[in-house]
């Protein structure tokens, strides 16, 4: 397939998926509004998105805050499943917010901003947000043994075992806030900003998910050292040098140093605040990463192999055919 035909039929992807993404955005609108909005009553100020096949496919929309309207914080899941075609099935989170404050020259680097003065910034705006995230069921299976035993609904959403299609309302917890709110002021650029809104979305699915189970408060943690708060600092510290380093493996015992806490604390620590172990956690966000470069960016394997740290292309292409049930090659063609 030449270069134009590939190029032709990602974009005709992308308008699909935009296209059926956008025919969503209202709802969750008219539910954090309690009332219809018509097309046209909000001013888009930004707008991102990725439809990367086997990733998580998302929209973020920021509009303008309409005075007229007053929002309420939402959040919705919505599990489609496609009896016909089983594989087809996809879960999906939206969310609304308000409150947030968008500058309309932050992409061109807006002083005031850059040196964190933006309350004096002439060019902020208060925004509502609307975020809409697609989960495909290859892409749920890696967080199905992350789950325990007796979050039975959970583990059935993320197994497809419904035949049904339904939408549930999920409560807006601080977790789930604090995540959506870090995503949209995040000021990473390019490879970075698709590291980091990766990961994130890991942790708004692993937040959501429990949000939604009525007896279990999900601020709550099972280890004493974890009601430190200078201990989960440490630990969210360590998540961040995985994802700024995600080309350059570091071991475990290297990395408990770098954040100055026990090597076996951190390792409990992470799968408690996380939902997964370090190693797991490292390795989906290399090989998410992997798609985005070969996919968006039209790397070869051996660039793609070389810029996250493995020895050989072949080490490389079996993570990845181990990780995501592709050769690296078959994502070049799509």
């Amino acid at each position: 397939m030449g270069f134009f035909c590939v190029k032709y039929l990602k974009q005709a992807i992308g308008m699909y998926f935009c296209s059926e993404m956008n025919k969503n955005s209202h709802d969750i609108l008219a539910i954090a509004c309690k009332q219809p909005v018509m097309k046209g009553s909000f001013v888009l100020l930004q707008e991102k998105e990725q439809i990367t096949p086997g990733s998580v496919q998302y929209i973020i929309k920021r509009y303008q805050q309409n005075s007229k309207w007053s929002i309420e914080n939402t959040g919705m899941l919505a599990y489609h499943y496609e009896k016909s075609k089983p594989r087809e099935s996809f879960l999906e989170l939206k969310f609304c917010i308000s409150g947030n404050i968008y500058c309309r020259q932050k992409d061109k680097e807006c002083d005031l901003c850059k040196y964190s003065a933006s309350k004096n910034c002439l060019e902020k705006v208060e925004s509502v947000d609307v975020l809409s995230f697609r989960f495909s069921p290859t892409h749920l299976s890696q967080f199905v043994k992350s789950r325990k035993g007796n979050e039975i609904f959970s583990t059935d959403i993320l197994n497809f075992k419904y035949r049904t299609s339904f939408t549930k309302i999920i409560p807006m917890c601080f977790k789930t806030q604090r995540v959506l709110e870090s995503l949209l002021n995040q000021e990473y650029s390019g490879s970075l900003e698709n590291i980091f809104i990766n990961a994130q979305t890991q942790m708004l699915l692993l937040y959501s998910l429990d949000c939604m189970l009525g007896d279990k408060e999900v601020d709550v943690v099972n280890f004493k050292f974890l009601a430190n708060e200078a201990d989960r600092e440490k630990i969210t510290k360590a998540r961040e040098i995985l994802i700024e380093h995600i080309g350059e493996p570091i071991t475990i015992k290297a990395l408990s140093r770098k954040v100055a806490i026990n090597e076996c604390y951190l390792k409990k620590g992470f799968k408690e605040l996380f939902g997964t172990t370090i190693f797991d956690f490292y390795q989906s966000q290399r090989m998410e990463h992997a798609k985005y470069l070969l996919y968006e960016k039209g790397l070869s394997v051996t660039e793609v192999s070389l810029l996250l740290g493995y020895s050989s292309i072949s080490h490389f292409s079996t993570a990845f055919k181990k990780h995501t049930g592709l050769k690296p090659c078959e994502l070049l063609l799509r």
